[in-house]
This record gives C-alpha cells, structure tokens and sequence, in this order.
C-alpha cells in the first residue's frame, strides 16, 4: 500500500500528491515572490545611497554650493524623497496595486537620474567647479545661474518622488507574499523585512563602493549614468516576477475612512458612548462588507466610537447599510485609532535620523580631510558607509539565525522580541554613536592643531577609518531601528492602509533630515556659528556631535513613554463566514 505523501516546496505554494500522482500549480507569493523583491530594493537602493552619500561633494565642489547648503541640499533631498512616500502609499492603497505603483514611480526616478546624467556630461549646464580651490577663496567662485540650478532640481525631486513610491510599495508589496493568517507563513513576515534590510545593505554597499568610485575618478556623468541603468534593470526585475506575485486589491481611500470617522463622531458628540460592543455598528457578512478582515474594540480614544453609535433617529433602519458620514463600522473606528496611536512612536523615532543626516553630510566632509589611504590605496571619502554597511551585512544574518530563534525560546514572541523593544535598542545605540563622534571630531581637531594645518587643504596625518566607531555603532542602530519600525507599521495596519503605514514608518527618516536642516541653523544662530564657517578645522563640530548625544538621552526618554502607552491591534479574522479571534498584540 502506497502512503500517500504530500510535498510542498518552503514558502512557494507548489505541492505534489505521490497518490494521485500529477504535480498541481498551487499559491502564489512566499520566498520566490519575494526574490524579485529583493532584486528590486538591492538595485533601486545601490543607486539611491551612492548619490546620497555623495551628493553633498557634487554640491560643493561642481555646482560651487557652500558647504552648509550642500548639506542643507542634501538632506532637504533625502527628506523630500522618503516624506513623498505618503503620496505612493496612498496611491497604493486606493488607486494601484503596489506591483503598479513600484513600476510607475520606478519609471519617474529613471527619468530623473537621466536628467542629471545629462546636466553632468555637459559643462555648459553647470558652473566651472571649484573643488580644487583653496578653502578661503571659495567664495570666489563663480555660483551657478538660476537655468542650471533647474535643471538640477529638476533631476533631483524627479528621483525623489520616484524614490519615495517605491519606498512606500515595495515593502508591502514582499510582506503581502506572506500570508499573516496561516501560522505557517505568518512568521516568515518578520523574516522577509530582515532579509528585506540585508538587500537593501548589499545594494548600498556596492553604491558607496562601485559607483561612488565611479563618481570620485571617472566622472559625475558617467556615475548618474550608471545609476539610471541600475534603476532600469531594478524594474526589469520586479516585472519578471509579476506571474507570482499575490497582488493587492485597492480597497478605497484611507484618508477619507479616517476623515469620516470623525465627521460621524463630532455628529454623534450629545449621544452616549454604549458600554457594550454589540451595541456598535458592525459588518459581519462577507457578502456585504467584503472585509476579511474585523478589528475589536479597544478602550482609548472612547470618543472615537461615537462613530459608530447605530442610531434610527432620522427612521433608518440599522439592518440597512447606513451612509458612511453618518455611522461608521467598529472596524472604520478602530483604524482611526491605530494610526492616532501610532503618531507619538513615529514622533520619538526623528531624533535617531537627525543624528544619521550628520553621518551623511558632516562625517563625509570630516573624511574629506583625513588620511584616505589604505594599501596605497586612496578610499574616496564618500565611500566611508561602507563601514556600518558592512557590519549591518555581517550583523542581519546573525540576527536573524541566531539571535531571534534563541530569543524566540525566551520569550515565546515569534519575531524574538517585540518590535518596539527593537527600536528602542537602535535609539539607544543612535545616542552612543553620537558621543563617539564627539570624541572622534575632537582627535581629528587636535591633529590639525598640532600640526599647523588648520587651514591647509592637504590632509591631515589622521586615519580616515577613525571615523569607523560611529559609523559602525550607527549601522546596528539602523538596523534595529529601521526594521523595527517598518515590521511595525506593517504589522500594527489594517488591511486597507499597509502601504499608507509603511510611508509612515519611511516618514521618520524624513522628518529626521528636515529636522536636521532646522538643528543645524539653530545651532548656528544660538552658538554664535559653530558650523558656520567652510573650513571645519575651525567649526566646532565636536559640540555640536555632543549636542546631539544629550538630546538623544532626552529623545530615548520621551520614546519609553510613547511606547508603554502603546496598545497593540486586535483582530479577528473571518474565513469562509466564520471567525475566529486573534490578540496580535499578544502573540
């Protein structure tokens, strides 16, 4: 006798029955899905951070911005680039699948590195550079004209708003090749933003290295030339994958879900709050909610639940569906109040980027200055990243193979611990990297002293690679926090926001960089010019550094707070009309 014996390959849905014999095509999505995902975010991203990186030296030393503006450029940029992933996730959410939208927005970002290839291959399109006159002759130099200065604009919030839809569809578009209902694949969320980050850091490490060389020794346009094939072949990539993927169905508007919340709570503001949550309007029949989808009632925000108060005042029957201004399902309430108490978690989190805007602006400056060699081997100062790159490239595997699995034993959490636990460990580290840089800037300050080089442009008899403890310590920072908070916001949203959340979980790294623009300028304004001069061997950017770590401490305690009052969603999920209830929060 023949024991029947079923087969199925890990995460891709392909099975064979040895009884009945033939081999069946069954789900899409799991781990082959997200192959191409990984593709997708690798390439995208090894454009992306070499001109992030880099960006500030073009600024300074070919289109003869100042050195505080190249770095106010710089993070106005990468700010603008992850705020405008609102914009792709709302469009995800409402108009296109997040397949669709990665491949429009992908197309807008290649049109933007092309622009820039071109205003790079021609001199005619930029000023004549001053990257090799003397630091107290820069004001000299002549300042690029109002065309050219368009012209790079142009090409830079093209990419920026390419950029940023991929950034906010893409996450969601791996995650949703899980499915968080089955046990089986509901784990493998968790180990997919993992796996998401390690090829987000293999990407970026071949930018800061590859193309960042490219940039320092064969020329800009050549380097925005190879940036705009990369992002070519990225979406490429995740086109091949389109016959596997589990595509997402817009299901409307979540803004305007959240706008009538409140529009039927402020109508309903003289009725009573019932005690019971069977005396709130619900939509239990698939048939006629087409939701899969049911979130419980929780206790905060009680005002909220006016909303869906079922009234028969205006002779409406509550068996018929009523008009969404007027009452709204528990469901409809409870996705207002998820994101309302998401907003302090993402408030406490822009401190940690405004620290990391430093690393990407004022450290790539610092090493500009510093002994670059290695091996008789000159290390472009951009390409410094590598440092935390790497270590996060060694850290994530070990992190996902040994730490979470042994911390799984511990804590019965299937992601090891919890993601707000995970963030915090990042903003603690974010706060010692800031210390270190302090400490660093200090060393590198003296070495110019002593050796009579403050104002010299050759440079100084100091290691570039000092510069290494902050990046590093900073590298473990992201990669606890950056996860952390995108595995959260995924997690934590309905169904009919997870591209809308994830745009918030990037929105952080955004507000971080703009916050950044604003603490330098006030800094410079309450210090008397700390950083106001172009020559940093008289800045004092080691206080400035220090600054930071002691704001960081306060930030950290700020965050705690935020976090403990946090709830976690519960959800009860419906399958074939039945439902069965699911405490996400204490799973």
């Amino acid at each position: 006798m023949v024991t029947p014996l079923v087969l199925l390959t890990e995460n891709q849905g392909i099975c064979r029955d040895a009884k009945t014999g033939p081999r069946r095509e069954a789900m899409t999505g799991g781990t082959r899905a997200a192959i191409f995902v990984y593709a997708m975010e690798g390439l995208e991203n090894m454009a992306y951070v070499a001109n992030a990186v880099s960006l500030v030296t073009y600024f300074y030393g070919y289109m003869n911005f100042s050195l505080t503006k190249s770095a106010t450029t710089l993070t106005n940029f990468m700010g603008t680039s992850l705020l405008l992933t609102l914009l792709g996730g709302f469009i995800c959410d409402t108009y296109l699948s997040r397949f669709k939208t990665c491949v429009l927005f992908g197309c807008i970002e290649l049109v933007g590195y092309a622009l820039l290839t071109v205003q790079a291959h021609f001199s005619q399109l930029r000023p004549f550079p001053c990257k090799n006159v003397a630091r107290d002759k820069m004001d000299q130099c002549e300042a690029a004209d109002s065309g050219q200065v368009a012209i790079l604009f142009t090409g830079l919030y093209l990419v920026a708003l390419g950029t940023s839809g991929v950034k906010a569809a893409l996450p969601a578009l791996g995650a949703d090749q899980f499915d968080e209902k089955d046990p089986k694949e509901a784990p493998l969320i968790s180990t997919f933003f993992n796996w998401f980050l390690f090829s987000l850091t293999v990407g970026a490490i071949f930018g800061v290295t590859f193309v960042v060389w490219i940039s320092s020794n064969q020329g800009w346009d050549l380097a925005f030339g190879v940036s705009t094939l990369v992002v070519l072949f990225s979406i490429i990539f995740l086109c091949m994958g389109k016959s596997v993927y589990r595509h997402n169905a817009p299901k409307g508007s979540p803004i305007l879900r959240i706008v009538q919340v409140f529009v039927a709570a402020i109508r309903n503001r003289a009725l009573p709050v019932p005690e019971k949550s069977e005396e709130l309007h619900e939509i239990h029949d698939k048939e006629v909610g087409m939701e899969n989808e049911i979130l419980a009632r929780t206790d905060q925000f009680r005002f909220l639940d006016r909303a869906a108060i079922v009234s028969t005042a205006s002779g409406t029957s509550p068996s018929i569906t009523p008009r969404p201004w007027r009452m709204c399902t528990v469901t409809q309430v409870e996705e207002t109040k998820i994101l309302i108490r998401m907003l302090p978690i993402i408030l406490s989190t822009f401190f940690m980027n405004t620290c990391l805007a430093q690393l990407q602006t004022f450290s790539i400056q610092q090493s500009t200055t510093m002994d670059r060699n290695l091996l008789g081997f000159q290390v472009p100062g951009p390409s410094i990243p590598l440092i935390p790159l790497l270590f996060m490239f060694i850290l994530i595997p070990i992190y996902e193979r040994i730490f979470v699995p042994l911390a799984r034993k511990v804590t019965g959490i299937p992601t090891g611990i919890r993601h707000l636990q995970r963030i915090a460990i990042g903003l603690v580290l974010s706060t010692i990297s800031m210390a270190v840089a302090g400490v660093v800037e200090t060393r590198r300050k003296s070495a110019a002293i002593q050796h009579n080089m403050v104002d010299s442009p050759d440079p100084l008899p100091i290691s570039v690679f000092w510069l290494g403890f902050q990046y590093a310590i900073f590298g473990a920072a992201d990669m606890f926090t950056l996860v952390g908070l995108l595995e959260f916001f995924y997690a934590e949203s309905s169904l009919g926001m997870k591209s809308l959340s994830t745009a918030i979980a990037w929105c952080s790294v955004a507000f971080g960089y703009f916050t950044s623009t604003i603490v330098v300028e006030v800094v410079n304004r309450v210090s008397g010019g700390w950083l106001a001069s172009n020559n940093l061997n008289r800045d004092k950017l080691n206080y400035f550094y220090w600054l930071l770590a002691g704001l960081s401490v306060v930030n950290f305690g700020v965050y705690l707070v935020c976090a403990s009052w946090y709830r976690y969603k519960k959800v009860e999920v419906k399958q074939l009309g039945s439902s069965a209830g699911d405490d996400e929060g204490k799973a």
